[in-house]
């Protein structure tokens, strides 16, 4: 059994194997390889479906989610959610800024989580991201986010190994649905 101490450089390693994959092959290896949940989706269908799914598997009941858009996948598959973070959400549905490939780290800011920590979010995080949004490395994001304004807030989380600082967080599930764009 991995220590935790072992893994990092565990990861280290898998990215310099795979440092001539595609992007998204790559994102999905390390992003997998951290304990995080990987579902490509070829369409909003797909999506969907696998949304509903995590949901029924993870006996998810109240939702966390501000972002209209996602809001809309909610109610047609008839899950209740509210657009502020309360006790009562047991998971969170969110946006992402990018994905990084060479870590398998995902990127959040304001614009995902509002103006919350990302300390308080639920235990289980689904994101929903396009493959657009797959970056080489974290500068090659930094310069994207700096180019389009949104420096506030930012802050990164991967797999079962978040570096989110909540109480909770070895039981932390995060769930990627990375969109066809």
């Amino acid at each position: 059994m991995n220590q935790p101490e072992e893994e990092q450089p565990d990861v280290t390693k898998l990215a310099d194997q795979l440092r001539d994959a595609d992007l998204d092959y790559k994102f999905a290896q390390l992003f997998t390889h951290s304990g995080g949940f990987f579902n490509y989706c070829a369409d909003e269908s797909e999506a969907l479906q696998t949304l509903n799914q995590i949901i029924k598997i993870e006996q998810i009941n109240d939702v966390f989610c501000w972002d209209q858009d996602l809001r809309n996948f909610l109610d047609v598959i008839k899950t209740p959610y509210s657009p502020e973070l309360t006790e009562q959400n047991d998971a969170a549905f969110i946006t992402c800024e990018y994905l990084i490939a060479f870590d398998g780290r995902i990127m959040l800011s304001h614009n995902n989580i509002l103006h919350y920590h990302s300390s308080r979010l639920p235990s289980k995080i689904i994101i929903m991201a396009n493959v657009s949004q797959i970056a080489n490395n974290l500068n090659e994001a930094m310069m994207k986010v700096k180019r389009a304004g949104n420096l506030k807030n930012l802050t990164s989380i991967s797999g079962s190994q978040s570096k989110l600082d909540t109480p909770n967080k070895d039981n932390t599930k995060l769930f990627l649905l990375l969109l066809e764009d």
